[in-house]
């Protein structure tokens, strides 16, 4: 019954610091591709998870049983080789504190070839699940055999090395489906973040980053940025594109129309679109005059470029934009939107594929 209860304290622990590393780390797991410095610094944090295990074991004269193979496993099979040695390195280390006798350089030796199978199983191409298997049965394998030379007593190792099997099968399994559900929710809320703040079909800032950070901006006003100019621009007669080509050419010109923005703009500017065929950018530090040309260099830029077709056509298209300035033209920052969409209808008004600024209409 001690056995079994040390055991599943052991299981307990595995499950627990699974969950604190999963915590902790959960914006850079630990990966093949990781970087040199990430795969050190986990690759310790498992060697420790590791020696907190040792400190929770089965004691039976100077051999101690565990489940300190598990972080080991887990670094060789997300990380690699680099922090599997590293969490090598510290077990023996931690074993070797606890004493020097025979048992000890028997973990020795079994983290060692446990390190060097699962590395080596971990860079093989096939399924994750077989891989998983393979490295706990090796170390259940491995395991046996030392626990064999250790221990004399047949009728006490007919009850542990049963034991010990299912428990080291279950932390594991239960190990890799835990990192590998948090990851994958991991994934879904980040994806989901993004999808909540990016427009889907040009991958600019949509309507809803686009107010977050046009309030951000207009609270740094006389503390970082000095100035703030916004340019509204909509395509011309993007309905009849759509209803002569089809909505899915009308995507193409949006995304390319997305692509060139971004390009014409400083990488500091703010280009977002805000639905339909309208689009926005956002200027720090910007006077209205500097605005209109940048806006000016958008307009010409998009007049010169011919958008291609799916089916290998090509067409040209032309945009309006309406120009606001925070201080030049509006002295209310909180109506700089109004203000550029009334210069982008005045531009509309007065024959589009042009220009117009808040009060200076031209």
């Amino acid at each position: 019954m001690l056995m079994i209860k040390d055991l599943f304290t052991n299981l307990a622990i595995v499950v627990s610091l699974l969950f604190l590393y999963s915590h902790i780390f959960s914006a850079s797991p630990l990966k093949k591709d990781s970087t040199f410095m990430r795969k050190v610094l986990l690759g310790v944090v498992g060697g420790l998870f590791s020696n907190i295990l040792m400190q929770y074991s089965i004691r039976i004269d100077t051999t101690i049983v565990d489940l300190r193979h598990i972080p080991i496993i887990l670094l060789a099979f997300f990380g690699g080789t680099l922090p599997a040695v590293i969490g090598m390195v510290l077990v023996i280390i931690g074993r070797l504190v606890i004493g020097v006798n025979a048992s000890a350089y028997a973990s020795v030796i079994l983290m060692v070839l446990i390190t060097i199978f699962s590395t080596f199983i971990s860079k093989q191409r096939m399924s994750k699940k077989n891989k998983a298997i393979l490295m706990l049965t090796f170390s259940n394998i491995i395991f046996t055999f030392v626990i064999i030379y250790l221990l004399s007593d047949v009728s006490l190792l007919v009850k542990l090395v049963p034991l010990y099997w299912i428990i080291s099968y279950l932390a594991g399994f239960l190990s890799f489906y835990i990192l590998d559900f948090i990851r994958k929710s991991q994934f879904l809320l980040e994806k989901y973040k993004s999808e909540s703040t990016t427009d889907g079909l040009t991958g600019l800032n949509n309507v809803r980053k686009f107010d977050e950070v046009f309030n951000s901006l207009i609270k740094e006003l006389n503390k970082s940025i000095q100035s703030l100019s916004l340019l509204y621009i909509d395509i011309d007669f993007f309905k009849k594109i759509n209803d002569t080509y089809g909505h899915s050419e009308g995507d193409l010109v949006l995304k390319r129309l997305g692509t060139l923005l971004t390009e014409a703009t400083r990488s500091f500017d703010v280009v977002s679109r805000n639905g339909g065929e309208e689009f926005t950018v956002l200027l720090p530090d910007t006077s209205v005059v500097r605005a209109k040309d940048i806006a000016e260099h958008i307009r010409k830029t998009v007049e010169s470029t011919e958008f291609s077709l799916s089916g290998g056509g090509v067409i040209k298209v032309t945009v309006s934009v309406g120009v606001a300035s925070y201080i030049d033209t509006t002295e209310n920052p909180g109506m700089l939107i109004e203000d550029a969409d009334k210069a982008l209808y005045a531009a509309k008004k007065t024959g589009r594929n042009k220009v117009c600024c808040h009060n200076a209409i031209n």
